[in-house]
C-alpha cells in the first residue's frame, strides 16, 4: 500500500475486512464466556445435590438412635434373650452409623476436593486475566504514544496545513475548467507553498496526464490528483533516505551544527543537550561561534538550564582551538555526545569555508571517523530563502542531515517536499513548538498526515 493509499485510509472508514474480523472475534468471546458460565452452574448443581444426600442419611442414622434410647428406658426388666437381642441390634446400628460417617467422610472428602479445584480454576482464570490486562496496558501505553506523535504533527503543521489548503481552494474557484492557464496557475501555486520550482514544474506536467487519464471533474477529484503526485514524488524520493541521527560505537560522538545566524541552530543545539542529558548521557557543549555578538553567552546559558558543561573561549577566539579544547575534554573525561556551534557567516562564504575545514581537521585528527554527523539548521519560515541556503551550505561542508526549526509557526511547511526532492538532503530534526520537548526526531508519515489532512477526500 502506496503512501498516498494509506493517507486515504487514515482519513476514511475503517476496511470492510477489519470491522468482519473484529466481529469475529467478539463473537467468540461472547461465545467463550457463555460456556464458562454454565460449566461453573453445572459444577454448583452436582455440588449441592451431592450435599443434601449426605444430610438425609445422617438423619435417618439420628432417628435410629433416639429411637433405641426410648425402647431401653421403658424396659426395666427384660429377659436375657431381650438384652441379648437388643445388643445385637445397637451393634448392627453403631456399625450402620459407622458406615454413615464414613460415607459422609468421604463424601465430604470429595465435596472439598471439587470446591478445591473450583477455587484454583478461579485463580488461574483470574491470573489470566490479570497477564491479558497487563499485555492490553502495554499496548495500549504504545498506541497512546503513537497517538501523542500524530497530535504534535498535525498541531504544527496546522498553519502549513491551512495554507496549502486555502491556496488549493481559491485555485480550483477561480476555474471551471481545467486547461492551460489552470496548469500556469497551478505551477505559480505550488511555488508559493513553497514545495520548489522544480517540483512545481514536474507535478504541472504529470498532472496533465493524468487528469485526462481520470477524466477528473469534480474539484474534489482534481485537489486528490494534486495532492496524490505531491505524496507519490515525496515518496518515492525518499527510498532508501536515512532519518535518523548516528552515533559512535565507541567514544565520544560528535554532532557538527553549521546554518545562518538566526535560524535557531544553538537553540536546536540547546533542546538537544536537554534530551540525551535527561536520558543518562555525559553531554558536553563547544561555543565556536566565536564572532557574534552574545553567541558564546547564550551557549552558556543554554548549558546552565539543561545542566550541561560548556567549553568556551573569550569572543574573536579561533574556533578552531575552541573545538580542540573540547574534543580533548570528550575524549579524556570520557563524554557520550558533543556538540559543536559554528559560525554562520554565508555572506562571506570563502572564509566560512576555511573555518569550517579547519574545524573538521581537527575533529579528524582527534576522532578519525568524526564528526558523525553535520547537521544544517534551517528556518522553515524563510520559506524558498531556506532552500537556497542549503544549497549553500552542501557546497562548503558535507552535510549529513537537517535541522528544520519552527515548522509549527509558518505556512511553509511544503519546504520539507522541496529539500527531499530537489537536493536529496534527509530532514532528521523538526521544531514543533517552543517547548524543551518540541524538538522532534523527523517522521516522514507523520509529516504526510500532519500537511495533508482532511484535504484528501476518504474512501
Amino acid at each position: 500500500m502506496g503512501l498516498f493509499d494509506k493517507l486515504r485510509k487514515a482519513f476514511g472508514a475503517k476496511d470492510p475486512e477489519d470491522s468482519q474480523s473484529e466481529s469475529q472475534s467478539t463473537s467468540e468471546v461472547a461465545s467463550s464466556q457463555v460456556d464458562s458460565q454454565a460449566s461453573t452452574t453445572v459444577g454448583s448443581s452436582d455440588q449441592a445435590s451431592l450435599s443434601s444426600s449426605v444430610n438425609q442419611s445422617m438423619a435417618q442414622s439420628a432417628s435410629i438412635s433416639v429411637s433405641l434410647s426410648l425402647a431401653a428406658s421403658e424396659s426395666t426388666s427384660v429377659s436375657q434373650s431381650q438384652a441379648e437381642s437388643e445388643s445385637l441390634s445397637l451393634a448392627m446400628t453403631s456399625q450402620s452409623l459407622s458406615e454413615s460417617t464414613s460415607l459422609a467422610t468421604s463424601l465430604s472428602a470429595s465435596t472439598s476436593t471439587s470446591l478445591s479445584e473450583s477455587v484454583s480454576l478461579s485463580v488461574s482464570a483470574s491470573e489470566s486475566e490479570s497477564l491479558s490486562e497487563s499485555q492490553s496496558l502495554a499496548q495500549a501505553e504504545t498506541v497512546s504514544s503513537e497517538n501523542e506523535e500524530t497530535k504534535r504533527y498535525t498541531k504544527g503543521l496546522e498553519k502549513s496545513r491551512t495554507g496549502f489548503g486555502a491556496k488549493i481552494n481559491a485555485l480550483l474557484a477561480n476555474f471551471r475548467r481545467v486547461d492551460e492557464d489552470f496548469f500556469e496557475e497551478l505551477e505559480e501555486t505550488l511555488i508559493e507553498a513553497d514545495v520548489g520550482f522544480e517540483t512545481a514544474m514536474q507535478i504541472s506536467e504529470e498532472l496533465r496526464q493524468e487528469v485526462k487519464l481520470r477524466n477528473a471533474k469534480k474539484k474534489s477529484d482534481i485537489s486528490d490528483a494534486i495532492i496524490e503526485k505531491l505524496v507519490d514524488m515525496y515518496e518515492a524520493e525518499g527510498q532508501g533516505e536515512d532519518n535518523q541521527l548516528h552515533f559512535a560505537t565507541q567514544g565520544p560522538t560528535v554532532v557538527l551544527f553549521v546554518g545562518v545566524n538566526g535560524v535557531g541552530k544553538t537553540t536546536t543545539i540547546g533542546k538537544l543537550a536537554h534530551r540525551y542529558q535527561s536520558q543518562g548521557k555525559k553531554v558536553l557543549l563547544a561555543a565556536a561561534d566565536t564572532f557574534r555578538a552574545g553567541a558564546i553567552q547564550q551557549l552558556v546559558e543554554w548549558g546552565k538550564r539543561t545542566n550541561v558543561e560548556v567549553v568556551a573561549k573569550p569572543e574573536k577566539s579561533d574556533p578552531a582551538a575552541v573545538v580542540f579544547e573540547a574534543v580533548k575534554k570528550a575524549k579524556a573525561e570520557d563524554y557520550d555526545i558533543l556538540f559543536v556551534d559554528t559560525a554562520g557567516r554565508l555572506q562571506n562564504k570563502v572564509n566560512l569555508m576555511k573555518e569550517l575545514e579547519k574545524i573538521q581537521r581537527v575533529i579528524i585528527r582527534e576522532i578519525p571517523e568524526a564528526p558523525h554527523e553535520v547537521i544544517l539548521a534551517l528556518d522553515a519560515t524563510t520559506g524558498q530563502n531556506a532552500l537556497n541556503q542549503a544549497k549553500e551550505f552542501s557546497q562548503v561542508t558535507k552535510v549529513s542531515g537537517i535541522a528544520l526549526t519552527k515548522l509549527d509557526g509558518t505556512a511553509r511547511g511544503g519546504i520539507v517536499l522541496a529539500i527531499r526532492n530537489e537536493l536529496h538532503l534527509p530532514v532528521k530534526l523538526v521544531g514543533l513548538g517552543e517547548g524543551m520537548d518540541d524538538l522532534r526526531d523527523f517522521n516522514p508519515e507523520e509529516y504526510v498526515y500532519g500537511l495533508f489532512q482532511g484535504l484528501v477526500t476518504p474512501k
